[in-house]
């Protein structure tokens, strides 16, 4: 937890950077302070069949733990080579740091270019009554089929569902979910995943000129009051 976040206005503009426990603090997040800080949600889908690939966080993790969530969540830290923001540079190496450092999946499994960033999104959810977040989220989505290896301090399943199966997991009440990824779910991902799989099997090159048209990119998604 002492790595350092890059801290960022709503507009996700660099601040300045702080420890993961401050960033993660709701006395930081809640004003006056309101902290804010830049982070990524990976979705990895499997080229055959474009099912979506799940973990479920470890019961030890601080925020949210022991829920379901996208392929992989987490932030750029102030590293020279994860502060490049040209072409989301600097959130793609991050991406590949994490799906090794979480899942064990090797770096050169997915290259940086393989990586589509879809858009951006706003958004503060409490964990506890301590713990929270307040990011400028980067969605990216990767086509690939990867290998496994979650480290178990930081994952405790995996699963790859259908848009179906992901939709009926999401109404079973035994089943809990960071609310990141609830965010995304209910706003745009079953629509891309609709045009990721318009032929069929997962092609991501027709998503990524179905987003480059729409600016979606280009605007940050507020999803906070």
């Amino acid at each position: 937890m002492s790595e350092r976040l890059i801290m960022v206005t709503p507009d996700d503009v660099p601040t300045g950077s702080d420890s993961k426990v401050n960033g993660h603090l709701m006395s930081n997040i809640l004003p006056p302070k309101s902290y804010l800080h830049r982070a990524f949600s990976a979705f990895i889908f499997r080229p055959s069949d474009g099912r979506l690939l799940l973990q479920k966080r470890a019961d030890e993790k601080i925020t949210f733990p022991s829920m379901w969530t996208n392929t992989c969540c987490s932030h750029p830290l102030l590293l020279d080579a994860e502060r490049e923001e040209k072409g989301q540079m600097g959130v793609r190496r991050a991406v590949q740091r994490k799906l090794l450092h979480e899942l064990g999946i090797p770096l050169e499994t997915i290259k940086l270019d393989q990586m589509v960033y879809v858009t951006r999104i706003h958004y503060l959810a409490p964990s506890d009554g301590k713990w929270g977040e307040h990011e400028i989220d980067y969605v990216m989505f990767i086509v690939a089929d990867v290998p496994l290896e979650p480290s178990p301090n930081e994952v405790s399943d995996t699963k790859y569902v259908s848009k179906d199966e992901l939709e009926a997991f999401f109404k079973d009440p035994q089943n809990s979910f960071t609310p990141w990824f609830k965010l995304i779910a209910q706003s745009f991902l079953y629509e891309w995943w609709d045009h990721l799989l318009e032929g069929g099997k997962a092609d991501l090159e027709r998503v990524k000129g179905l987003i480059e048209s729409g600016g979606e990119r280009d605007t940050i998604q507020r999803m906070v009051e």
